[in-house]
């Protein structure tokens, strides 16, 4: 056997083609830029979007609930809380029955941002004709989360 073609294939692996993980990365940012024309005059970044969207359907979450929800760690998402709080959107404040336990509730103009926002998920799916049909389409976000759970054991 020629030794350049056992070199190749040893490392056919490594070939970027062959990875799963790259065209969901690059799907994933492709999808962060094509949010960001709709979230940027609304002065909210992607990960800003998803925490609102996440408080919009049950206000009131501690964090590390949060964390869990949005697949996000501690120290990524206390950081954005923490700006979030100083533009008006949400309020942090300690569990009375546990001080290490901080909640995020929605203000006023957190709840008024969903008024703004309610057309952005029509937006992008205008955008986003992947040529799959609503079956397809349900079957892939469903693959999509199988990944999620079986890489966050």
């Amino acid at each position: 056997m020629d030794d350049n073609k056992v070199k190749n294939d040893r490392y056919e692996a490594l070939k970027l083609e062959n990875q799963l993980c790259f065209p969901l990365y690059a799907a994933s940012r492709a999808v962060v830029k094509a949010y960001t024309p709709l979230l940027k005059p609304l002065g909210l970044t992607y990960t800003q979007y998803i925490v609102l969207m996440a408080l919009w359907e049950n206000d009131g979450q501690k964090v590390g609930d949060l964390c869990k929800k949005l697949y996000l760690d501690n120290g990524t998402l206390t950081p954005l809380l923490k700006k979030m709080e100083r533009s008006g959107l949400i309020v942090r404040t300690r569990a009375a029955a546990d001080e290490r336990v901080v909640m995020i509730s929605l203000t006023y103009d957190g709840w008024a941002m969903r008024d703004k926002c309610v057309d952005i998920p029509k937006n992008m799916a205008c955008q986003c004709r992947s040529g799959m049909d609503s079956k397809e389409a349900k079957n892939f976000y469903q693959d999509l989360y199988r990944l999620l759970d079986a890489l966050s054991e």
